[in-house]
């Protein structure tokens, strides 16, 4: 976008900090226009009656539009203006995304007829959004596997212990190869880039609940591919390749005791984990959409938006099951600890 400001009173750095976060509100919806055929000129004044005015013109590639903002102040002759401005530019959008549902008109004979019209997203003056691609979701996969692993792993053992399923009955490998399978799949809907995290944590969830019906309407029966897990320690040549990294004539030396400050200590390490399943443990009382909200939002760092692309549900439903998690976490852990006021704290921002 092009901005150009013309100051015909003394110009002066406070009135730029008012204008820039609105010009930052502005781009914001101004994102569906190509940024090289749009231009905003505004003009600051003073006004011996009010105090302060500020004009805006925009020009867009499917019209213009302008605004004019009076106060006391700086601040609100600005705010006054942009205000004004945002809101016929909503009115303006809105009229472009229906004009192809207008009613037609009849025309006299010898007139010519109007031709017919398309939604302005599908015009050469939009910006048109990429959408994912399949090197898109590999280089995700292969950036971010382990975190999205950790979530399905979680999941499955809430499940498990509410009785849902039984210990083992759908592995995390099954479940994250099912949503990739869906991701791939060129007969599905990809949604845009920005979009990608979510809509890969939504296929798990969903891939989730596949599994588990198809488990449910073949109950009874084993699948051949069904194999006992075996552990670290059971399997073959489990001793030989720990004798490859602790051989019983090692000398410990001076550099094998310096620690890093960096990295978590292993009593560290094992607080946490005891935290975060205790907490995990608290939230079996709660709702399984206001645990689910609670966890994405803490623990894995998602916005509200996109936890409502997760679970499809609205922002506004994602809020109120995040508050209402927090309530059963502060009640069931009365004390003080490092971890537990960190996740209440952040998730007082939702």
């Amino acid at each position: 976008m092009n901005v150009h400001f013309t100051y015909k009173s003394s110009k002066n750095p406070e009135i730029e900090k008012h204008i820039n976060p609105q010009l930052e509100k502005l781009r914001k919806r101004l994102q569906v226009f190509r940024p090289d055929l749009v231009s905003l000129y505004g003009t600051v004044d003073t006004n011996p009656k009010v105090g302060f005015h500020v004009g805006l013109n925009l020009r867009l590639p499917s019209g213009q539009m302008a605004a004019n903002g009076d106060a006391p102040t700086e601040a609100a002759a600005v705010k006054s203006a942009f205000e004004d401005l945002i809101e016929q530019l909503t009115k303006h959008k809105d009229q472009l995304r229906n004009r192809h549902k207008w009613p037609r008109r009849r025309f006299a004979a010898g007139r010519p007829r109007p031709q017919p019209q398309v939604p302005f997203e599908e015009t050469l003056a939009a910006v048109q959004p990429e959408t994912v691609s399949g090197e898109d979701i590999s280089d995700y996969l292969n950036a971010n596997l382990p975190r999205l692993q950790r979530w399905v792993e979680r999941e499955l053992r809430f499940r498990a212990n509410n009785g849902q399923i039984h210990d083992g009955q759908v592995r995390p490998e099954e479940v994250i190869d099912e949503a990739i399978a869906t991701a791939l799949d060129d007969k599905s809907e990809r949604p845009e880039k920005v979009r990608l995290e979510p809509w890969l944590y939504h296929l798990a969830g969903r891939a989730i609940n596949r599994i588990l019906q198809q488990n449910y309407d073949e109950a009874g029966s084993v699948p051949l591919e069904s194999v006992p897990q075996i552990t670290a320690l059971e399997a073959p040549g489990a001793d030989e390749r720990e004798a490859q990294f602790h051989q019983p004539d090692d000398v410990m030396t001076q550099e094998g005791l310096i620690g890093d400050p960096r990295l978590a200590t292993p009593e560290q390490i094992a607080a946490n984990d005891e935290m975060v399943g205790m907490i995990e443990m608290a939230l079996r009382e709660a709702k399984p959409e206001d645990r689910e909200a609670f966890i994405l939002y803490t623990m894995e760092g998602f916005t509200t938006h996109e936890i409502s692309v997760i679970a499809d549900r609205k922002v506004e439903e994602v809020r109120a099951s995040i508050a209402a998690a927090r309530d059963h976490v502060r009640k069931a852990f009365p004390g003080s600890e490092p971890l537990k006021n960190r996740l209440i704290e952040h998730s007082k921002t939702a």
